[in-house]
């Protein structure tokens, strides 16, 4: 609860602060012609405070729920983080944002990042998103990545073996963080030394941490805490990235090894390479948003496989064929992981069901209708995960846990958004796939497990998160391979 009220005292300060802005934003907006249905909320604070609570008590999906309901619309007006808002919902929602990306929406996060990942050259975070994501696909798409499933294998039963076997009991979420930054880690920057990747560990996740923060830099504060360690990890980059170009020049690295290797040895369409800060500062970034996704997602897995027996048996069954395919000391390969439709279709729904990314922002660059509706200028756009996937029209019975909505075409186009949609559709969607299945074929060829806490609550705070860390009892198989 001191948290909490914490957080209300933060929100109060940065808010007041920012109020006259705000309000004339808002005022300003007003007069915009026919505005969807909603409210604000209270003066300045707006709806944030039960935006956020919902996801804090564990129902992001209230939010947005209550409000249709109300509103009889798939479309209404809101105030969150001190704008002015519409949140769009449903799969005519997603496909009409997705459809206009950088046409009349554009991404939007708040100002405050651009404190945790500054650029040399002065750009905005914003316009550095883009000219990473130009230079990603080539590194991120799936015949690139095939290479990289060894080591993916590698990682994960080394993971194994020093952190969840020979213990009776373990907390999960911790160490789902640890085997998505470790593998992060090596297909980045290869780094694999367990001390070396302890070394960022930490600042990582005060990092980490200070993302989701009140953005008000006074010492001491987490959002500060944030900044410090964000030049730490960088200071520690730049060192790694210099020994690479070398590397590189006397022929001791390979140009395919890593995305550090493809960022030194790429130019944009000017014939330009990226300063070495740069580099640092993306790299920061992919580091960042690389493991916290799938980290969320494998607990998440974790947890509905302890819950539904029959569905950890499919898994089972379908990881034990692969597992005595393989000569003994034989790595997983890509074809490895192609055979593993029912695990990835129970990953599918366990994030429809707990998407790892609730929904995203967007800002209106241009004033338009939707719907019938006036959108102004400057407006922040939200749209959520939970609209599709928990929406009966879209997955009849939406609460029950059925895999076999993925067979077939799976799920209509924009109902099932777990990694976005359009331009922004997540670059590293194919790796987190990935990492997901390596993880599950090592997690359930090695253990059944109980929860230890059976109505442990996950709150969103953005991403679903064991309130206790997930702790479960292992039963190891008596005859576990590799």
């Amino acid at each position: 609860m001191e948290l909490f009220y914490a957080s209300l005292l933060g929100f109060f300060v940065l808010f007041v602060t920012l109020s006259f802005h705000f309000l004339f934003a808002q005022k300003s907006g007003s007069n915009k012609g026919n505005l969807p249905p909603g409210r604000t909320g209270f003066p300045v604070v707006g709806e944030s405070l039960e935006f956020l609570s919902t996801g804090w008590k564990g129902h992001p999906e209230k939010f947005i729920f209550d409000r249709i309901a109300k509103y009889s619309s798939y479309v209404f007006r809101t105030s969150l983080l001190g704008s002015p808002a519409v949140v769009f919902c449903g799969a005519a929602g997603n496909k009409f944002l997705f459809s206009n990306e950088n046409k009349l929406v554009q991404a939007w996060w708040p100002s405050s990042v651009d404190k945790i990942f500054p650029s040399s050259t002065q750009t905005s975070s914003k316009e550095e998103a883009i000219r990473l994501r130009k230079m990603l696909p080539n590194f991120l798409k799936a015949e690139a990545l095939q290479r990289y499933v060894g080591i993916m294998d590698e990682i994960a039963q080394r993971h194994f073996v020093t952190d969840w076997e020979n213990r009776d009991q373990v907390v999960t979420f911790p160490l789902t963080k640890r085997y998505t930054f470790w593998l992060a880690c090596r297909l980045f920057v290869s780094v694999e030394d367990p001390k070396q990747v302890a070394k960022f560990e930490d600042p990582f996740g005060v990092l980490a941490a200070g993302l989701l923060s009140i953005p008000i830099d006074l010492p001491g504060t987490p959002f500060n805490r944030a900044i410090k360690a964000s030049n730490f990890i960088r200071r520690e980059l730049v060192a790694i990235i210099k020994q690479r170009k070398l590397d590189l020049a006397e022929g001791k690295a390979s140009p395919t090894q890593d995305i550090l290797s493809h960022m030194l040895l790429t130019s944009d369409e000017n014939g330009k390479f990226m300063h070495e800060a740069d580099i640092a500062d993306k790299i920061l970034g992919l580091l960042v948003g690389g493991h916290d996704t799938a980290s969320s997602s494998c607990a998440s897995i974790v947890k509905f496989l302890a819950e539904l027996p029959e569905v950890y048996e499919g898994v089972y069954k379908e990881q034990m064929e692969i597992a005595k395919s393989k000569a003994p000391g034989e790595l997983l390969n890509f074809n490895d992981i192609q055979k593993m439709k029912y695990s990835w279709n129970v990953a599918c729904e366990v994030m429809r069901l707990a998407p790892p990314l609730q929904g995203a922002f967007r800002e209106a660059i241009t004033d338009f209708m939707y719907s019938g509706f006036s959108i102004p200028k400057g407006w922040k756009i939200y749209w959520s995960a939970h609209s599709t996937h928990r929406n009966a029209e879209f997955f009849p019975e939406p609460l029950k846990f059925d895999p076999s909505r993925f067979e077939g075409s799976g799920p209509a186009p924009y109902t099932f958004v777990p990694f976005g949609g359009g331009p922004r559709m997540c670059p590293g969607k194919e790796y987190a796939r990935l990492e997901i299945l390596v993880f599950m074929h090592h997690l359930v060829k090695r253990f059944k497990w109980e929860k230890m806490i059976p109505n442990e609550k996950i709150i969103a705070d953005p991403m679903p998160n064991p309130e206790k860390g997930l702790p479960i009892r292992l039963y190891p198989h008596k005859a576990s391979t590799g």
